[in-house]
């Protein structure tokens, strides 16, 4: 594809057809067992996790989950987590750390829901509570952005000892409608405010925001899923192998160092 635009990649993250979390989750890990509810209020089925292994591995993965059509998406809260989701992948991560499971999240959202319920029952809180926990979580955490990665939403499960991103997944404030409607007062300016944000991988890498890019076949990932998946799975073995070769007060003091030099 020539000079694909941010608004190029915006459309692509976007895309329907696009794999979802469940589909990285099926092709790269053997004996998936999902684990379910937040212990307090419910099951968001817009966060999907559980315990599996990677080549023998037993690891911790976390997922946003969209849907593929109406139903699906209507099912899924179109991928929008409410504070019950961001308490389940919390549980989850607390007990991968009692067990010295590494993590691995999937970045897939538009954003955390922002409903009257989510609010009451404590969305900010909740984000912020996972973000805090994660910056601080004694076992690697890896995450991926595979489509899109806004505000909040996508944070609350973003805080990594690596932050890697798919070649047409897009990461960023808020959504690109949304920047638009409160810097420019007009929600259709959308696609200059996509070449404004810098949401693209190559951006986020030049910023020291992510750590790399895993490269798409022209069209997106849904064009060669398999390769793209054996990419992914070639990350992680790769990166959880380096990470868990390390104290576990190296590791805690290199995340930090990390979330404090971003951008710079």
């Amino acid at each position: 594809m020539n000079k694909v635009t941010a608004w190029d990649r915006v459309m692509l993250a976007r895309k329907s057809e696009r794999p979802k979390a469940q589909e990285y989750i099926n092709e790269i890990f053997d004996d998936f067992i999902e684990l379910h509810g937040d212990r307090n209020f419910g099951d968001d089925k817009a966060i999907i996790g559980g315990i599996a292994t990677l080549d023998g591995m037993p690891v911790t993965v976390i997922g946003e989950q969209k849907g593929r059509n109406a139903k699906e998406n209507i099912e899924r809260n179109f991928g929008m987590p409410n504070p019950e989701g961001y308490r389940k992948a919390l549980r989850l991560m607390k007990q991968a750390e009692k067990f010295n499971r590494p993590v691995i999240t999937f970045i897939d959202t538009p954003g955390a829901y922002p409903g009257m319920g989510a609010e009451e029952r404590g969305q900010g809180e909740a984000i912020a509570r996972s973000i805090m926990e994660m910056s601080s979580l004694k076992v690697p955490i890896i995450c991926i952005v595979i489509g899109e990665g806004s505000s909040g939403g996508a944070l609350a499960i973003g805080v990594g000892d690596k932050v890697v991103m798919l070649e047409n997944a897009i990461y960023s404030i808020l959504s690109p409608e949304g920047f638009a409607s409160i810097l420019y007062k007009d929600s259709s300016k959308a696609k200059e405010a996509a070449e404004n944000m810098k949401l693209t991988a190559k951006d986020l890498k030049e910023l020291n925001i992510i750590d790399d890019i895993i490269k798409e076949p022209e069209g997106g990932a849904q064009e060669d899923f398999e390769k793209v998946a054996k990419d992914v799975k070639k990350y992680l073995l790769k990166n959880i192998k380096k990470l868990k070769g390390m104290k576990k007060e190296e590791l805690l003091q290199k995340r930090y160092e990390k979330i404090r030099n971003f951008g710079k």
